[in-house]
């Protein structure tokens, strides 16, 4: 995995906190950030969410709030100001605004990403998490328009594990820590040349086949 300091535009000098990459995403992707809940450990000596919920779907790596998109900022300064009071919060990236996301399970998404590779199809960032789910980043409006092209392609969107993250929605950044797994990692990282997203319509038919083909080996197995 590449650091993070040299994933984004000019290298420069970090502390490798989460404060340090927020401020990053902020000023050099214009994208807007959101400190999320943290790990903690247990007196048992085992990670816990900071929600302290036992059940908790995305342990370290989620809102703490229900008025979360009102909250996000994106400018250094905001940012700065947010974790502030939140030393240890996770890194979370609101949807639907600079860019949309197609959520894919890990097996369909690694395919998927090697097959875009050798056809030259335009790519954004792509994020992997301890959950072994991928986001391939898209343009905005990829929610609503997904489920029809989907239906054109003959793909029904409930059987592919395919979810399409807009507004309203989030993901977790590298280098968030998220459960027992790991950290929030970069498939294919953000770089100068990957600063135009694609349209979600250039990606859904490569993704539908992985996501068709990991769902029918799960099925057989």
């Amino acid at each position: 995995m590449q650091r993070v300091e040299d994933t984004i535009g000019v290298p420069r000098q970090l502390t490798g906190s989460l404060l340090d990459t927020a401020v990053r995403y902020a000023e050099e992707r214009n994208w807007d950030v959101l400190p999320g809940a943290w790990l903690e450990m247990s007196a048992h000596g085992a990670p816990r969410c900071s929600c302290a919920s036992a059940a908790c779907p995305a342990p370290g790596a989620h809102p703490t709030r229900p008025d979360w998109a009102t909250h996000a900022g994106g400018s250094a300064a905001a940012v700065r100001r947010m974790w502030d009071t939140q030393p240890h919060a996770s890194v979370l990236l609101p949807t639907g605004r600079t860019f949309d996301a197609l959520d894919v399970p890990e097996g369909a998404g690694f395919l998927a990403l090697a097959r875009m590779e050798r056809m030259g199809l335009p790519l954004g960032p792509v994020v992997s998490t301890p959950a072994r789910r991928m986001a391939f980043f898209v343009l905005p409006g990829a929610a609503a328009k997904v489920p029809e092209l989907l239906r054109r392609l003959g793909w029904p969107l409930d059987s592919l594990g395919l979810v399409v993250r807009g507004e309203g929605d989030w993901i977790a950044a590298p280098p968030t820590p998220m459960g027992t797994g790991g950290r929030v990692q970069w498939a294919r990282r953000p770089t100068a040349v990957n600063r135009w997203l694609p349209d979600a319509e250039e990606l859904l038919s490569p993704l539908a086949y992985a996501c068709g083909r990991d769902a029918a080996g799960a099925r057989a197995r």
